[in-house]
């Protein structure tokens, strides 16, 4: 596959296949630390077949607003400060219904259940391979 609309030289621009480890460790770590803060229905979701936007989705939900919150923190403490990655954005944060972090390769997407189950991502995104993951229990 070539796109050569971002090149200055109109020359084509190969995209070579990822392999996901390093993105795949990351959402795993996110879902852990989700999980760690009593996230539920924890997903991760392979899309790299589907699209170059990005690697993984990992899909949770949270039971309030003060939850869905620390949830959040949780990952951006990880992600941001400890692995040192770069966010993109954050959607939602103030509004706590949908909360979506975005890191590049690793999209976070953090629910009230009333709203995850409104939007439906992972049937949205049927075509996707879920990944397996089972939260680490912390003594």
């Amino acid at each position: 596959m070539t796109d050569s609309t971002h090149d200055p030289m109109n020359m084509p621009t190969i995209i070579l296949p990822r392999d996901g480890a390093e993105s795949l460790k990351r959402a795993k770590m996110a879902a852990q630390v989700i999980a760690d803060n009593r996230g539920k229905e924890i997903v991760i979701l392979d899309l790299r077949k589907l699209t170059y936007a990005f690697d993984y989705f990992v899909i949770a939900t949270g039971a309030s607003n003060r939850q869905l919150h620390a949830m959040s923190d949780a990952v951006d403490e990880l992600l941001e400060k400890e692995m040192k990655e770069k966010k993109l954005s954050t959607e939602g944060y103030q509004n706590s219904r949908w909360i979506l972090c975005d890191y590049g390769d690793v999209v976070i997407h953090l629910f009230d259940e009333d709203t995850r189950e409104y939007f439906r991502l992972e049937d949205l995104w049927g075509g996707a391979d879920r990944v397996e993951f089972t939260p680490s229990v912390i003594e």
